[in-house]
Order: C-alpha cells, then sequence, then structure tokens
C-alpha cells in the first residue's frame, strides 16, 4: 500500500508541475501547428532550443493537444535551429486531413511547406536562452500563458514538502544503514580477533 502512495504521491507533482510553469499557456485557434529543428547535442549554440523541448513543450502540448508539434532532431551541430509556426489565414477553413510528420531522432522530419490558407513565421533558437525563446514565441503567436489557481499552488507547495521530507527520510536510512554495517564489520572484526586468539593459545 506504501508502494502505492508513493507512486500517486509522484504521478501528482508530476501532473501539477506540467500543467502550470514556462510553457503553460493557450494557444489562439488561428495556430494550426509548430515544427522545431535542433540538434541533438548542446554545442553550437542549441541548449536553449533543447531546454526549450525539455521544459516549456510538454506543458503546451498539454494546454493545446489538437495542435500538431512536430520535432525533428539533426546530428549536424552546425544547423541553425529552427522553430516554424504556422498560421491559418484569416478565413481559410480548419483542414482536419492536412498531414502531418511525426517527430525524428535523425532528421526526417523537416519543416513541411505551407499548406493552402497556411502562412509562416520563424523564428531563430539557435545561441539564445530558452526564456528568450519562449518569450518570442508568446508574442509571435499571442499566446494566453495560464495562471496558476490557488489548488495548484497549494499542490505544489505539498509536491515540494514532501520532496524535501523524502530527501531527510532518505538521509536519515541512509546513516541508519551505515551504521548498522559498521556494527556488523565491528563484530566480524572482533569474533576474527577472538578466534585468531584462541587458536595461538
Amino acid at each position: 500500500m506504501v508502494g502505492v502512495i508513493r507512486r500517486l504521491n509522484k504521478l501528482t507533482s508530476k501532473l501539477v508541475r506540467l500543467r502550470i510553469g514556462p510553457g503553460a499557456a493557450i494557444l489562439p485557434n488561428t495556430v494550426s501547428r509548430i515544427h522545431l529543428e535542433f540538434a541533438h547535442k548542446i554545442n553550437g549554440g542549441h541548449m536553449g532550443p533543447r531546454k526549450f523541448w525539455r521544459t516549456a513543450l510538454p506543458r503546451l502540448k498539454y494546454w493545446n493537444p489538437a495542435i500538431p508539434m512536430i520535432v525533428n532532431r539533426v546530428r549536424e551541430q552546425e544547423k541553425p535551429a529552427t522553430m516554424t509556426l504556422y498560421f491559418r489565414e484569416p478565413g481559410a477553413p480548419v483542414k482536419a486531413d492536412v498531414p502531418q510528420p511525426s517527430s525524428s531522432f535523425d532528421g526526417l522530419s523537416k519543416a513541411p511547406p505551407p499548406a493552402e490558407g497556411e502562412r509562416i513565421v520563424t523564428i531563430n533558437m539557435s545561441n539564445r536562452r530558452s526564456e528568450a525563446i519562449l518569450q518570442e514565441f508568446l508574442e509571435k503567436t499571442g499566446a494566453v500563458p495560464v495562471q496558476p489557481t490557488p489548488q495548484d499552488e497549494l499542490e505544489l507547495r505539498e509536491a515540494e514538502e514532501r520532496e524535501a521530507q523524502g530527501a531527510i527520510d532518505r538521509e536519515r536510512v541512509k546513516r541508519e544503514i551505515d551504521a548498522a554495517k559498521r556494527e556488523k564489520r565491528m563484530i566480524a572484526q572482533a569474533l576474527s580477533e577472538a578466534a585468531a586468539i584462541k587458536s595461538a593459545l
């Protein structure tokens, strides 16, 4: 039963952190899809894009599940990191059957050209911090950041308190285990010395 409670607490912590924080924003219905392209490693100006992908994109997906968000990871570190935003032109119909490439970790999902009734805006993410990338993204899309509710703040505070208490408990248990191991070694050494003395008589 303790294992179930621990897993539930971890899940609650992950969910509250997914709902609030950098990237928690609601996109306008004019945004039709988002495409990110950056390298696997952080050198060459790809640290900020990678952090944006790890921290902000999951929250954007959580709050905007109907908007496709494609990530294309490339092996060439010298390539620029870019974000392509696709906007539906005013009056253009919503097309549910537009084929979407799946995300790729081998550079196989290039940014597709805009479909009929779409326009694109590109953000250069190279050599930029994730916070700056997110700020430009919010400005260019007109996304509305989600403000945490009092319940969210309470759950986050409780999660942080549980994690802090967990760290204290782990340290206490480690000290107890180390002390038990030391005692066991001392007893074994004392028995060994007693046996040696006995055999010497």
